[in-house]
């Protein structure tokens, strides 16, 4: 298990590396035949690192508490099955709102990515 996550967290590392860096030499190529300023490919480049780690973090920790939850739901439901439409209700809700957690993290990533202030023309 620990060698897998190991493995998954390295290549994770590593294409968050080379797209950040495919992004930032395509937005540098036009600036680069005019002179040598490479603001541009940074900002564009932290950006698309900041929107993958909101979204690498936001979905883990959904990801986590949705599985939480559903444990608690199908325990509370195990031990009580009369209970099972009140519990339904409850984890329906308690799970629309963790997921509302990875739209939040989803809209800051778009924005990010769509909306830089700072990548302007």
């Amino acid at each position: 298990m620990k060698k897998t996550l190991e493995i998954c967290g390295l290549s994770l590392f590593w294409v968050l590396l080379l797209t950040s860096m495919a992004m930032a030499a395509e937005a540098a190529a036009p600036a680069a035949a005019g002179g040598s300023d490479y603001t541009k490919a940074i900002i564009v480049g932290c950006s698309i690192l900041g929107a993958a780690f909101s979204m690498a973090f936001g979905t883990i920790g959904t990801g986590l508490g949705m599985g939480q939850g559903l444990s608690g739901a199908t325990n509370a439901v195990g031990r009580n099955p009369e209970a099972q439409g009140k519990v339904l209700l409850t984890m329906m809700v308690g799970l629309a709102m963790i997921e509302s957690l990875a739209i939040y993290a989803l809209v800051i990533a778009l924005v990010l990515i769509f909306a830089n202030p700072f990548i302007g023309a």
